[in-house]
């Protein structure tokens, strides 16, 4: 009986400990060390956020929503093509093809998840822990295949739209929820294998990762921050779920019991050990965190945005906010970024009527690379499993431009592009391929 009461006290005094970090850990506190972003770098992200809004507009003459500058500024004779529920048979979200010729951009656009449809449940579920590795680290099974699948579709045109701009237009891929992870996984594909989509470089291929899923592990999260783009308004709880998407939705009637998980992963598991399990997952990319309210303030601040290419911290816990849940929306992504962005530009121009600017826009750029470069070798320095080095990096994206160098416009499935990336060991265990050279990456 003492025995019984022992361990229900020291139960229960580590389960407030736990419960008193999590209530005193606030949104903010996740990018409190991290530098602000300029508006250059930003620009795009609103603009994107309303292309993806677009997807879920069936007549964008009459839209049912408007974002926030009062109407899409989208060409509507610009969408190439849309592509329903009923079209893509449960294979993926809805998503559009759109030729942004104002600002020389492809962009193919993806959904969030919709709660309606069972499909996009099956593609969020299709998911074990360590099920499918790719390019040196592992990823989610269900996105990757969804990803496969869209790219099977659409490389085409893709590569037709491509070559009618003169191979000018950078290569945009962007997503919401499940749609974000989805269009990063497209993106890594399409960067390991330049040659099969028209030899589109690495340094015009772009991703743009909004309210991120988890879907790939740390070194590839790293690796990609060059091409991979995350933004996170705020107290977003799906970057933060650490706990896999299909435990999540296997547990949504039992919280207690997941909570109970929670608390006894994050009390008895090191950090140490959480960064070197390769099948762990994490938001891809640099991540830019938009920050609109403080610790014990009410109502809303003027937002600013912090970036970063976080290596250890990445978004670890779960805020215990009312916002975890809307700060997911969309429609509060694109306002909120949206009125960061004029925030940032005001900033800008009192500074530069003051003084002479700190950084002109190419310092910027080679501070962002090398952030890069400082987060390959953090990665390497805390034995993240898979993690390549900065000269490593290097020679992969030649071997990269090598090939785009030389693209193969013959047709050929992306499914087979994913299972040359790695083999089936005897154990039944998928080993990444050491021995596959440029052409095949």
């Amino acid at each position: 009986m003492s025995v019984a009461c022992g361990l229900e006290c020291v139960f229960c005094v580590g389960f407030s400990r736990w419960a008193w970090k999590r209530c005193t850990h606030v949104g903010s506190d996740d990018s409190a060390t991290w530098s602000p972003a300029t508006p250059e770098e930003f620009e795009p992200i609103p603009r994107i956020c309303r292309v993806i809004l677009a997807v879920y507009e069936p007549d964008l003459l009459h839209p049912k929503v408007s974002p926030s500058i009062g109407k899409f500024d989208l060409n509507p004779d610009w969408v190439v093509k849309r592509v329903t529920y009923e079209k893509t048979q449960g294979r993926s979200p809805p998503y559009i093809v759109y030729a942004d010729h104002d600002h020389r951009e492809i962009v193919l656009a993806i959904r969030g998840l919709n709660l309606a449809k069972e499909s996009d449940y099956k593609i969020l579920l299709n998911n074990k822990l360590g099920q499918k590795m790719l390019g040196g680290g592992y990823v989610h099974h269900g996105l990757l295949e969804s990803a496969a699948w869209v790219l099977n579709q659409e490389w085409e045109t893709l590569v037709g739209l491509w070559e009618e701009s003169g191979r000018e237009y950078d290569l945009v891929f962007a997503g919401h929820s499940l749609g974000s992870g989805v269009a990063a996984l497209m993106a890594v594909l399409v960067v390991n294998t330049p040659g099969m989509i028209g030899g589109v470089p690495r340094s015009k291929i772009r991703c743009f990762a909004l309210a991120p899923a988890r879907c790939m592990s740390l070194n590839l999260a790293v690796k990609y921050a060059d091409v991979i783009f995350s933004v996170i308004l705020q107290d977003d709880f799906l970057p933060r779920t650490a706990t896999p998407l299909e435990d999540i939705f296997k547990s949504i009637f039992c919280l207690p019991c997941l909570l109970f998980l929670v608390c006894l992963r994050d009390t008895f598991i090191p950090e140490g050990r959480k960064l070197r399990d390769p099948r762990r997952l994490y938001a891809p990319g640099r991540i830019y965190h938009i920050v609109e309210r403080k610790f014990c303030r009410c109502g809303r601040f003027p937002p600013e945005v912090r970036t970063a290419i976080p290596v250890d911290g990445r978004f670890e816990h779960i805020v215990l906010s009312s916002n975890a849940t809307s700060d997911h929306a969309i429609l509060w992504i694109e306002r909120e970024s949206e009125k960061a962005l004029q925030e940032m530009r005001e900033k800008t121009a009192e500074t530069v009527a003051t003084t002479a600017p700190k950084e002109k826009r190419m310092e910027r750029l080679n501070t962002l690379e090398k952030e890069h470069k400082d987060a390959l070798e953090r990665a390497v320095s805390l034995n993240i499993p898979h993690a390549v080095s900065t000269a490593e990096e290097e020679q992969e994206e030649e071997c990269s431009n090598a090939e785009a160098s030389e693209p193969k416009l013959k047709k050929k499935n992306w499914d087979e592009v994913v299972e040359k990336l790695f083999h089936r060991s005897n154990s039944g265990e998928l080993v990444l391929n050491e021995n596959v050279d440029g052409t095949e990456r």
